[in-house]
């Protein structure tokens, strides 16, 4: 699981061409994974982290769990930003727990609990998020991993660099943000995403001569920021005349590509590999702001529209990768559209779980079938639902906050939450979500936002409310209504 990496931040090109984005980047292991396994070229996530690790391990959608937007470290704090328009909802602050009765959290049965109920290694390795300091669902222990390699309840590091002992003090004192348990490399020259890998591998190694089998949920920190050069491979993107920004941001995704060959050397050598799945996947896509990122923004991921927080394409779209020789056809692909949620029940199948009995209804759906027969045509029947009722940053940018979208087939609906408007695209023609077609065929509009406002409700959603009025902002249905009104 890599953090805040877009869907064309590596050279690995997941549409119907290599963008300009795929030809900046160098992903070898990604392009040797893609080649022995299979591309997901419609895989999604939520518009930001926290949302999307819950979905993962519970197999919720974000509606559902209600936990819409990060999660703080610090716990009872609510990080959306005030606004003078919409009052937030009461979203789980708190984020996940794996025990009821603590405040702001949603509870739910997790992923490596039901895995190490089951026989195996449960292995947590870099960035956890899941859940709030002073909270259960702050320390990954508690969600049934039987190995905790530098998680908490931060979720980006203070520094990435060992001679920093991955931290950077605030007035002489640690940051909160320092990685915790990588005593070990602090003072060397070791790169974050190095740590974290070696100590992964030593885990997997102790349960491989135990005879045991592994789960490992090696969430890397990198791409996140801050944005650090790793010098390793900073070099030739500076050559090649990228701002230094941009130039450190394609170093930390290199960095990140040799983890993931590394991991795959290691399963290789020790002749694991053909009964070995693994899965590659963004928790949301790239981060698009500035300055955080080179001006202008909004721009990192194009022809993807917007990015990190946004529920257009360039913010919830990710590159996704499988391997598993023997069972995946190498050089495959898939259309099918996924989504996070999806993991959860898809590793329970591949891992002969069944009956797991979950605390909640679950959400996703298996992939299992599609990693040994790939379909060519798109789920035209299944919705697929984002839900954002946040205001994540101080800035207003393209559906970065106040917004919730479907996507059915081809068909994708945004509804921004302020203007109270639908907007209605075409992926297959339109992956830019450049030209809105709410009104180009009102028939269809008018069943695509029905489905739409049944779902939300089906999932519990929760609505902003609008200050000036004091009433909920209004359904997708509703809104669809009023706008018909308007154009009469």
């Amino acid at each position: 699981m890599v953090d805040d990496m877009g869907w064309q931040d590596t050279s690995v090109p997941f549409w119907k061409e290599a963008t300009p984005l795929n030809k900046r980047f160098h992903t070898p292991n990604m392009e040797r994974m893609a080649r022995e396994g299979m591309k997901f070229t419609n895989a999604y996530a939520t518009p930001l982290c926290t949302p999307s690790r819950v979905s993962l391990m519970t197999g919720l959608n974000a509606t559902r769990h209600r936990i819409t937007n990060w999660v703080s470290p610090n716990v009872d704090t609510n990080t959306d930003y005030p606004d003078p328009d919409l009052q937030s909802v009461d979203w789980n602050i708190n984020g996940y727990s794996p025990v009821g009765g603590v405040r702001h959290t949603v509870t739910a049965r997790a992923l490596p609990a039901l895995l190490a109920g089951n026989g195996y290694q449960t292995i947590h390795c870099g960035k956890a998020h899941f859940g709030s300091a002073q909270t259960p669902g702050a320390d990954p222990l508690n969600l049934g991993f039987a190995v905790n390699i530098a998680g908490s309840e931060i979720g980006h590091p203070a520094s990435y660099l060992g001679t920093d002992n991955y931290d950077r003090p605030v007035n002489g004192k640690r940051n909160r943000n320092a990685v915790p348990g990588l005593e070990k490399y602090h003072g060397t020259n070791t790169f974050l995403s190095d740590a974290l890998t070696t100590e992964a591998l030593k885990a997997v190694d102790a349960s491989v001569k135990n005879h045991q089998p592994f789960f490992l949920y090696l969430a890397h920190y990198a791409v996140h920021t801050p944005i650090m050069a790793d010098k390793r491979f900073v070099d030739k993107y500076l050559k090649a005349g990228l701002p230094v920004t941009e130039a450190n941001y394609a170093s930390l995704v290199e960095g990140m590509d040799k983890s993931l060959g590394d991991v795959m050397d290691y399963l290789d050598a020790h002749q694991l590999s053909e009964n070995t799945l693994i899965l590659f996947m963004s928790d949301n896509g790239g981060l698009s702001t500035v300055p955080a990122r080179s001006a202008p923004a909004h721009t990192h991921n194009l022809p993807l529209r917007a990015g990190k927080g946004s529920v257009y394409e360039g913010g919830i779209r990710e590159p996704m990768l499988a391997r598993w020789p023997k069972t995946i056809k190498a050089g495959s692909q898939t259309e099918v559209p996924v989504i996070i949620e999806d993991f959860f029940p898809t590793l329970l199948e591949v891992a002969g779980i069944r009956n797991a009995a979950p605390q909640k209804e679950i959400d996703g759906q298996s992939f299992a079938t599609l990693l040994r027969k790939p379909a060519g045509a798109l789920q035209q029947k299944r919705a697929f639902i984002w839900h954002h009722p946040n205001h994540w940053i101080a800035e207003d940018g393209p559906a970065i906050s106040w917004a919730s979208a479907m996507r059915q087939g081809d068909w994708k609906l945004v509804y921004q939450h302020k203007s109270e408007t639908l907007e209605l695209y075409n992926l297959a023609d339109d992956i830019g979500e450049s030209k809105d077609l709410i009104f180009a065929n009102p028939k269809q509009s008018e069943a695509l936002v029905r489905r739409f406002s049944v779902e939300l409700a089906r999932l519990q959603a929760q609505w902003p409310v609008v200050k000036r009025t004091n009433q909920p902002v209004k359904t997708p249905a509703e809104a669809w209504d009023q706008m018909l009104a308007g154009k009469k």
